[in-house]
């Protein structure tokens, strides 16, 4: 590829943001298409403010990008694209998480390495690595600095919020640096939710204590995580904040284009259920997956209407709870008819998912007599210590559990407050 080819391709692809962020005079109009790009009222992200600069924080490295397919311009373009034709930028190679770049593997895998058709780029594999074994990938990779790029659903057990705390502390070993560019909490950041993770049951589905539902964006979070959790060795990092991004905001008032995060993240309605019905992971009953409408529909064979009367009789806030009957195509209950319930959010501001979760929880258990923990305990990996589980079994109440948690979760609230950046 040509230097004038691959220059125009790249200006081409970055000039939604430059048309948006920077000052363009009447002679030169936005080149951004007609449509959602072109809204005056949308979200700019991270990346976009990134171009609008020319690249500058990324001048003379050789960069690497964490990203997946929702690393795209408002135009939907791929950043990997969009840098790689560009000569400002020598990126150098990409990082797949959990899911894979391409983003073609269900949970719990990835795609591995491999060379990307489109760019010749190598793609290395992050998923199942952290510590000095993804110290010496970025290493091997013959990178300066990782820029992260993944849209985030909000939830503490969505993977890639730990995929960017992985790499954080592999490039402090590694000696790189850590741009994050930041994109919307698709389920609005007014409050963070539910319990706080104990130490002695972190995971990759919670490295470290923040909340269920923590409320924040990738850029706060890594704030976050580089401030109280990485104090041993910082890593030297840069956030490009978005504009036009309101704490209240859903992700269909950004203007913005969804593309899935994962393959059973479907919509933005998946992203608001999913903080509450993936605790179901952690029992014997569906959580959806297999349907066109996962973390929406719960259930099991043998579940009948009394889950949902006795749903609804709790009158949680902003949402109703249906009867509902689906068949998984894969996992759980694959091939069977399966009873439950559908979520139905009527009021997404009053909505809160961590409680809807935890009353399902509470009635599935008191009017299935099948219900079930998964033997490994996973439920306690979930909402990060054995006391949900332990208090559901005792019989408590929805405001019991809550009540549970309140401490804790004031104590992040607290603490969360210092590393927001967006009113």
């Amino acid at each position: 590829m040509t230097l004038s080819r691959r220059g125009l391709l790249g200006l081409a692809g970055a000039m939604g943001a430059v048309g948006a962020v920077g000052a363009v005079g009447a002679s030169s109009p936005s080149r951004e298409p007609a449509g959602r790009a072109g809204r005056a009222d949308r979200v700019r992200t991270g990346f976009e403010r990134l171009a609008a600069d020319g690249y500058a924080v990324l001048a003379g490295q050789r960069v690497g990008v964490v990203t997946n397919p929702t690393g795209i311009t408002a135009d939907a373009r791929h950043l990997v694209d969009v840098l790689h034709a560009d000569e400002r930028v020598n990126l150098v190679a990409v990082f797949g998480p959990e899911h894979g770049f391409r983003g073609t593997a269900q949970a719990g895998g990835s795609e591995g390495a491999s060379r990307d058709p489109a760019t010749g780029l190598p793609v290395w594999d992050t998923y199942d690595k952290s510590g000095q074994r993804l110290a010496d990938v970025f290493t091997s990779a013959g990178i300066d600095t990782v820029v992260f790029d993944i849209q985030d659903v909000g939830a503490r057990f969505y993977t890639y919020i730990w995929t960017l705390y992985d790499c954080m502390r592999a490039a402090a070993l590694a000696d790189k640096a850590v741009v994050v560019l930041d994109r919307p909490n698709p389920v609005g950041g007014r409050r963070a939710a539910g319990p706080v993770l104990e130490r002695s049951y972190a995971s990759f589905v919670g490295r470290e204590p923040i909340a269920l539902a923590h409320g924040m964006t990738a850029a706060e979070l890594a704030l976050l995580f580089n401030g109280e959790f990485l104090t041993d060795q910082p890593v030297r990092l840069r956030t490009v904040e978005m504009t036009g991004w309101r704490r209240e905001s859903f992700f269909g008032e950004t203007g913005l284009p969804w593309v899935p995060p994962s393959p059973n993240m479907p919509t933005p309605d998946t992203a608001l259920a999913y903080a509450g019905t993936c605790l179901f992971e952690g029992t014997n009953l569906s959580e959806g997956r297999g349907t066109t409408t996962p973390f929406e529909v719960v259930g099991a064979e043998g579940i009948d209407r009394r889950w949902a009367e006795a749903a609804n009789a709790l009158e949680l806030p902003g949402v109703w709870f249906r009867e509902a009957y689906f068949t998984p195509t894969f996992s759980k209950h694959v091939g069977k008819v399966c009873g439950g319930v559908r979520l139905i959010v009527h009021d997404r501001q009053a909505f809160d998912p961590v409680r809807a979760g935890i009353g399902l929880l509470v009635t599935a258990r008191r009017t299935w007599s099948g219900f079930a923990w998964r033997e490994d305990h996973w439920i306690d990996r979930l909402t990060g210590s054995d006391r949900v589980r332990k208090l559901v079994d005792a019989g408590a109440g929805v405001e019991e559990v809550a009540g549970d948690w309140a401490a804790g979760l004031a104590r992040f609230e607290a603490v969360r407050g210092e590393y927001l950046r967006y009113g």
